[in-house]
């Protein structure tokens, strides 16, 4: 086996296909106020914590709405849409989480509000795997910022160099490498991954299913 000692997973676009989920919830909102939401506006808000896109949200719609109603109205929708309609399932992503969690520690280091992870995670029935779960609001700074993945590798007594983290996204790689982690990039086909993830990621893999944390070696044995 690797010195990989922990495996921190992003939770939109690598264990539930919700990406496209929040732009759509996104779109909406802006439309309702009569204004259009893009690409553009769909990457600008990428990894922000909960605060973070609220902001973004309200500079790039020009509106007079306050950041904690915007942030709200988002929040409870996308949570509206796991009640409805259950988890948006990424093949293989539950039995994988349930296979790699009998040989590591594992975590959630994501960047949405804790009521959304909470939602997911009920939903795929992945709730009493993970040793712990973080979310961006309960740190510092959202992804690109390290925050998130030191806070999870803190919280599972890990240290960061001898974490493997799985994302989906340019921010989320940055993110894990800020972090001083060995960071594979599973690119989701709803919401691809901005240029330059799969040249900074140290791994690119086509699907979740094949993940096996015993052939990553961590930052702390390139350090030794």
């Amino acid at each position: 086996m690797s010195d990989i000692a922990a495996v921190l997973f992003d939770l939109d676009g690598v264990l539930v296909d919700s990406e496209i989920w929040w732009d759509e919830v996104r779109t909406a909102f802006a439309a309702r106020h009569g204004r259009p939401w893009g690409p553009a506006d769909q990457a600008a808000v990428m990894g922000a914590n909960s605060a973070a896109w609220a902001r973004i949200m309200r500079e790039r719609l020009d509106l007079e709405v306050d950041e904690p109603t915007i942030e709200r109205d988002i929040v409870d929708r996308v949570v509206e849409r796991y009640r409805v309609e259950g988890p948006p399932l990424i093949p293989g992503a539950v039995d994988a989480v349930r296979r790699i969690a009998l040989g590591w520690p594992v975590a959630v280091a994501s960047s949405a509000h804790s009521d959304v992870i909470a939602a997911a995670l009920t939903a795929t029935g992945l709730t009493d795997v993970f040793g712990t779960v973080v979310s961006s609001d309960e740190v510092a700074h959202g992804k690109p910022a390290p925050d998130v993945y030191l806070e999870a590798a803190r919280r599972l007594g890990v240290e960061p160099a001898a974490c493997l983290v799985v994302e989906d996204s340019l921010n989320g790689v940055r993110s894990a490498l800020a972090a001083g982690m060995t960071v594979v990039l599973i690119p989701n086909s709803s919401v691809p991954p901005a240029p330059g993830a799969t040249e900074l990621a140290d791994a690119v893999l086509d699907d979740i299913v094949s993940l096996e944390p015993s052939l990553f070696t961590s930052r702390r044995r390139e350090v030794d």
